[in-house]
């Protein structure tokens, strides 16, 4: 696959850094969280993919029925071809770290990538991701970091399914964080916060 399968938008990082992928939440587009990515991770190149389907003209990474109800065969072509656009990006660079940071639909692709290829990413920061199937994990978590943050009152992504996607995480081997606030599906100073300690810890190996 290549790694123009994707629209994107790449920033420039340190030479032999860490390679930060960032994923827009739905009606948005590869600048949402460029700006974010680079504040985040400042040594880290950053690549940022639109997502390809157009949901009534809004971008997204794959298609659902209904809210929360997923296209399952979309996810998994859009899964196929976001590991491969990711695994080419990778190959190229060479990074001393694979980092992960999507937003509500982004945060989606980025756990559905992290269960088909548990070992591609070093850490993943799933912000509001809304998981409402049982993961099929391929293979072990097991040094593997990831941060998910939610809201306590996130209408569109209960805190029921993000306590299931953290038990599942954790039996499959990963180091999981959860950051929770007390409001909904928007992204607040804390998530920014602790989303900002995890990736430098990241960066740093730990």
């Amino acid at each position: 696959m290549s790694k123009d399968a994707y629209i994107h938008k790449a920033l420039p990082g340190s030479p032999g850094g860490p390679l930060l992928f960032v994923f827009h939440g739905t009606g948005a587009d590869e600048n949402q969280l460029v700006s974010l990515g680079r504040d985040l991770a400042p040594r880290a190149t950053i690549i940022s993919p639109r997502g390809d389907v157009s949901e009534h003209g809004a971008a997204r990474f794959f298609r659902r029925t209904g809210e929360g109800v997923y296209d399952m065969d979309d996810l998994a072509r859009a899964t196929n071809k976001m590991t491969a656009f990711i695994k080419a990006h990778v190959d190229d660079a060479k990074p001393s770290a694979v980092l992960g940071l999507g937003y509500s639909n982004g945060a989606n692709i980025l756990a559905s990538v992290v269960f088909a290829e548990p070992l591609l990413f070093d850490a993943s920061v799933l912000m509001h991701p809304l998981i409402p199937f049982e993961p099929e994990v391929r293979g072990s978590l097991a040094g593997r970091h990831i941060l998910v943050t939610a809201g306590e009152r996130d209408p569109i992504c209960p805190p029921d399914l993000t306590a299931r996607l953290e038990s599942c995480l954790r039996a499959q081997g990963a180091d999981v964080t959860v950051e929770w606030h007390e409001g909904g599906h928007e992204v607040r100073p804390n998530e920014i916060d602790a989303a900002r300690r995890f990736l430098a810890g990241a960066d740093q190996g730990v």
